[in-house]
This record gives structure tokens, C-alpha cells and sequence, in this order.
């Protein structure tokens, strides 16, 4: 009973598949409504290649924030780690300096955690905008097949 259920699966699968049975403009009448389509969907790969080369500058940006903001956490830690190392021997003056100072220097590792997790996003955020983008261009190149078998038919 399985295979005869793979059988049928697989064979609707390729029937839906072939360009001639998932082809939506068939007759010449239908120029004028893939004729609108294709320039929607050419506007939206214009559209999306300008968010993505957006998006890719401002990752540039995040990523010179994010190691800035690292190499400030670690600045801090290490002032705050001497500061410690001082109040262990020293006054209340000296250990209330280094709570100060371990509180600017988890401020600052936060910062960077934020910047780190910003770049992430940002990451995402072009990979689902290149996805889109490949789709739109499957689907130009589909428009042009059915363009082309049209064109062929007058």
C-alpha cells in the first residue's frame, strides 16, 4: 500500500512540476496581464536588491560598532579587574571605585552582547532578503519562459 502511495505522490509531483501543466499565461490573450506581472515582479527584484545592499552597509557599520564595543568591554574589565585588586587591600573609597568601575565594565560587555546580537539580526535579515530575491527571479525567468512560448505560438 506505501509504494502505491509514493507512486501517486511522486507522479502528481512531476505532473505540477512540468513547465506545461503549472504555466499560468497560455494564450495571447494573457500578454497583457504577464506583461504587468512581469514589471511588478522586476520592480520588487529592483526593490529588494536595494534593501539588501542597505542592509549590507549598515552590517559594515554594526560590525565596526561591535568591535569597538568589544575592545571598550574589555578596557573595562581590565581597569575594573586592577580597580578590584586595589580594594582588596585599600579603604571603602577604594572598594566603592571598583564597584563603580565593574558596573561601567558590565554596561559595556552588555553593549557589545547587544552589538554582537544586532549583527546577527542584521545577518538574517539579508539572508531571508536574498531568499526573496531568488524567488522573484525564478519566477522573472518563468514569466519569460511563458513569454517566449507565447510569442511562439502567433
Amino acid at each position: 500500500m506505501k509504494p502505491i502511495k509514493l507512486f501517486l505522490l511522486a507522479a502528481t509531483l512531476t505532473a505540477f512540476a512540468n513547465p506545461a501543466f503549472s504555466q499560468k499565461y497560455k494564450t495571447p490573450a494573457d500578454t497583457v496581464k504577464l506583461n504587468k506581472e512581469y514589471v511588478k515582479v522586476s520592480d520588487d527584484i529592483a526593490d529588494l536588491t536595494t534593501k539588501i545592499a542597505v542592509a549590507e552597509n549598515d552590517l559594515r557599520s554594526y560590525h565596526a560598532k561591535a568591535g569597538e564595543a568589544t575592545s571598550e568591554a574589555q578596557k573595562s574589565a581590565d581597569e575594573s579587574s586592577q580597580q578590584a585588586s586595589k580594594a582588596t587591600n585599600g579603604s571603602v573609597k577604594e572598594a566603592k571605585k571598583a564597584k563603580r568601575k565593574a558596573k561601567k565594565a558590565l554596561n559595556e560587555a552588555e553593549d557589545a552582547s547587544k552589538a554582537n546580537k544586532k549583527i546577527k539580526s542584521q545577518d538574517k535579515k539579508i539572508r531571508q532578503l536574498n531568499n526573496q530575491l531568488a524567488k522573484k527571479q525564478e519566477r522573472l525567468k518563468e514569466l519569460q519562459d511563458m513569454l517566449t512560448s507565447i510569442r511562439t505560438m502567433q
